[in-house]
């Protein structure tokens, strides 16, 4: 269970000096690698001006804010190929989680670089066993990037908002009972599953939203050609098009690619008649599979009786 206050934590961030820590990154440099046991660090409210890297050393960290109106990281990096000499999203995050078995909980995540800037990252997670709770993660094109083959990450009662492929990625990812809100006409997900996992992003009982006058939405187009995503018993937004999902002008992929719904509700949820042809509605049965602890495969302590997504992140 993670800890919940700065009593409980084995450091405290302030950027106002009353803390172990006035800056969050040197809290996390300081904190001992590959410990034995968890290592929590709390974070006060404050604006953490500050690009953050939770380093793949760094595991069984806990992160806690202390609230997610208030505890607030961010930083404007963006895709700049002419003025910083870099062709890559991948250097753009706000915050970036590689130590397995992370918690992350109760803070804002926030890339102001502005919708003119092209991707700009706001969380990055190559890792597995990651799980986010009561987290809001701002942006505008590419907020969430959910990296590593075969790593498992997990958000409840989140906040993801974003203009283009705002959640985007090859690793394995569940998303319950979170606020997906779009900026802009365009799309949710962009998924680059490799073709030898089962799963890639997985929405259950989540709110897709959208800013007024946004009216065109697509859940996703595939980034990869093995993509796979499913949204099961959420809320769709009348800006979701009743075609529901777009094959980035490639028609080759509809047979690689898995494009998913069930009982979906709302009026984006369109007829399967109205979807594109190549996405599945699935049945009970088939719906069956895509229960979290078949997703996120649940390998915690024997005998615990809690699995590793709920343990943690409880």
């Amino acid at each position: 269970m993670a800890p919940r206050n700065p009593e409980e934590c084995d450091y405290v961030v302030d950027a106002a000096g009353d803390g172990d820590y006035e800056r969050l990154q040197a809290a996390i440099d300081g904190a001992k690698s590959f410990p034995s046991e968890r290592v929590s660090i709390f974070v006060r409210d404050g604006v953490y001006e500050e690009k953050v890297t939770l380093h793949a050393w760094n595991t069984t960290l806990d992160l806690v804010g202390e609230s997610v109106e208030g505890t607030v990281i961010t930083h404007d990096d963006h895709f700049d190929r002419v003025d910083r000499g870099r062709n890559s999203t991948f250097f753009t995050h706000t915050l970036k989680v590689r130590g397995n078995d992370a918690v992350v909980r109760n803070l804002t995540v926030r890339n102001t670089a502005g919708p003119a800037a092209d991707q700009a990252v706001a969380l990055h997670v190559d890792a597995d066993r990651a799980g986010f709770e009561n987290c809001r993660f701002e942006g505008d094109q590419d907020t969430v990037y959910l990296a590593g083959e075969g790593a498992r990450q997990y958000f409840r009662d989140c906040y993801v908002e974003g203009t283009t492929d705002f959640v985007f990625g090859g690793a394995t990812a569940v998303f319950e009972d979170c606020e997906i809100h779009s900026k802009a006409d365009s799309y949710v997900t962009a998924a680059s599953t490799p073709e030898r996992v089962p799963f890639g992003f997985v929405f259950r009982d989540c709110r897709l939203t959208a800013e007024s006058g946004v009216s065109a939405v697509y859940l996703g187009r595939p980034w990869r050609d093995h993509a796979h995503v499913a949204f099961l018993r959420c809320h769709l937004g009348e800006h979701i098009v009743p075609e529901g999902w777009h094959n980035w002008s490639r028609p080759e992929v509809e047979d690689t690619v898995t494009f998913a719904e069930f009982e979906n509700r709302g009026p984006g949820a369109a007829d399967a008649d109205e979807r594109v042809s190549w996405a599945t509605e699935l049945i009970p049965s088939e719906a069956e599979r895509y229960a979290t602890e078949t997703v996120l495969l649940d390998d915690g302590t024997p005998g615990s009786g809690e699995p590793w997504y709920r343990r943690r992140a409880e």
